[in-house]
């Protein structure tokens, strides 16, 4: 039997307005932690992702946080170009499945943190995996609520560390056997899989976001 692969579905790098994630610190993270594959989730930006893959190939799932017109955020996975924010609700997701991704709601049910929450009765149909577990939700009925619709919805589970600190990568991740790089082959792979490890972090972390915003105000890239 193949060995699983654990997959963090969510982090950021210092492409994101909120975080400053090295490239190479997330890599010696991933070692460290033994985690295998990360979807890097930037907000509304796909070129850490890209780069970061450019450096470890395979390692590395291309995703973008879309901050929607409605207000919720959406990842698509596997993409090949970014979807601007504010595009609305409906078309991000149909753009993320026009370019053969996966269509990933982030904490759903985080009232802190712009999550689909009743919305996600209106594109249910188009949702492909919904975040069960994300680290960064202190309150673990609102991770409870975001799980349990997707099993009542029938569709895939999701987990992450939503880290925009090297110290949160590997709070949160799926077990799932290899799998293709596709759209598909991923989908299928988390069907067979589980969520391994639901952490959280400290409240802290959001500390660090705060500073990274603010440093990149006063020293931009």
């Amino acid at each position: 039997m193949a060995e699983l692969l654990r997959v963090d579905m969510h982090v950021h790098t210092r492409h994101s307005p909120d975080s400053l994630n090295p490239l190479e610190g997330i890599l010696a993270a991933m070692d460290e932690r033994r985690i295998d594959r990360v979807v890097i989730a930037d907000h509304n930006r796909i070129e850490g992702a890209l780069r970061l893959r450019d450096l470890a190939p395979g390692r590395v799932l291309v995703g973008e946080e879309v901050k929607t017109r409605e207000g919720p955020d959406i990842i698509g996975i596997f993409l090949t170009h970014p979807i601007p924010r504010g595009t609305p609700l409906r078309d991000t997701c149909e753009e993320i499945r026009a370019q053969g991704g996966v269509v990933y709601v982030p904490h759903p049910f985080d009232t802190r943190r712009s999550g689909a929450g009743e919305l996600l009765d209106q594109i249910a149909e188009l949702v492909d995996v919904v975040e069960a577990h994300n680290a960064r939700t202190f309150r673990p009925e609102l991770n409870q609520r975001g799980e349990s619709w997707a099993r009542a919805a029938g569709k895939r589970l999701g987990a992450g560390s939503d880290a925009h600190t090297l110290a949160e990568i590997g709070a949160a991740f799926v077990e799932v056997p290899p799998f293709e790089p596709t759209r598909d082959g991923f989908l299928r792979a988390l069907g067979a899989g589980r969520v391994a490890a639901r952490g959280t972090s400290s409240q802290l972390v959001v500390l660090g976001s705060a500073y990274a915003k603010v440093r990149k105000l006063i020293l931009p890239d």
